[in-house]
């Protein structure tokens, strides 16, 4: 049991985390990409050593959203943010206590939006950029039980990231960098149905901006995932673990001049089917995330579905 227990623990950190940021723009969006950094236990350590890991998450915010329904995409300045978001990282436990965690994000981001909103003949513009994300640096701590079922997160987002690409037509808030440094604390927990193949797991993470540049602050953002699991299924050497999980996320309203406090700022939640693999020392993981509840202050951009693909190494 114990045996099974750490090759499930093992399994399931595949690495994740991609937007490290909650950018939205001035009439306005909402990224939300902290839902990218729970869910599906993946960087949930399984004991001493490494895992160096590479994520690729993808969202297209084109649908404008008002309160808990779509609404007209007349009522929205802003058009599409389409995002690519890609990170390297590595996590390592230096014993069964204590490890520690980097992560250096780059986006490719595409944006359009009306820069004659509300006064006559729109004037459109598109805008492509790619650029680096803001670093995140965190200490684990899962000292709480043998088994390492239980462990805190907690560090500082940097802002390594750009805020100020092209600002006559990209707003703070649409920005790669949130130009801000961020407090960054997290909880996680998992365990096994009795003698079964079946697992769940629970995280939850809070981003807190502290420190600020110029007018712009981001809004506090929690996440939170619930799941279950199964292990002990195989094709060949391939051990194959199916996921099924719910995220939510909270997000108050951003602050300052250079904010839009009036269009920022959500509740949601998401259902996430996912899938792992495993040919030790290399895991992949995949899934889709479905809004099923959105409540957004003012006019936001949204997407339809969120997507998620990582790739780690052991050692």
């Amino acid at each position: 049991m114990k045996t099974n227990l750490n090759w499930r623990q093992k399994i399931i950190s595949v690495g994740l985390l991609a937007g490290v940021l909650a950018p939205g723009a001035a009439f306005a969006c909402a990224c939300g990409c902290g839902v990218f950094d729970v869910g599906t236990s993946s960087m949930f350590p399984g004991g001493s050593g490494g895992m160096a890991y590479l994520n690729y998450d993808y969202q297209d915010q084109n649908q404008n959203w008002s309160g808990t329904s779509s609404a007209s995409a007349a009522n929205n300045g802003d058009k599409e943010i389409e995002t690519h978001f890609a990170a390297i990282g590595l996590q390592y436990m230096f014993n069964r206590s204590w490890g520690a965690q980097l992560e250096l994000p780059v986006w490719n981001r595409t944006f359009t939006t009306d820069l004659n909103f509300g006064n006559g003949i729109p004037q459109i513009v598109s805008r492509n950029w790619t650029g680096l994300g803001d670093l995140r640096l965190k200490g684990i701590y899962t000292g709480f039980s043998e088994d390492l079922s239980s462990g805190l997160t907690f560090g500082v987002k940097l802002p390594t990231g750009s805020d100020s690409h092209d600002l006559d037509v990209v707003d703070r808030d649409t920005q790669i960098g949130t130009g801000s440094t961020d407090l960054l604390l997290g909880a996680f927990h998992r365990a096994r149905f009795g003698s079964s193949h079946w697992n769940w797991f629970g995280q939850a993470e809070m981003d807190l901006p502290v420190l600020k540049t110029g007018g712009y602050r981001p809004g506090l953002e929690v996440d939170v995932a619930a799941g279950i699991y199964r292990d002990g299924l195989s094709l060949g050497r391939v051990k194959i673990s199916p996921v099924a999980q719910v995220i939510g996320s909270w997000r108050g309203r951003d602050n300052g001049s250079e904010a839009a406090p009036d269009d920022s700022g959500y509740q949601r939640v998401l259902l996430s089917p996912g899938i792992e693999f495993h040919l030790h020392p290399v895991k992949f993981y995949a899934d889709v995330e479905i809004p099923v509840y959105q409540n957004m202050r003012g006019n936001q951009l949204v997407a339809p579905a969120l997507f998620k693909v990582s790739a780690s190494y052991m050692f």
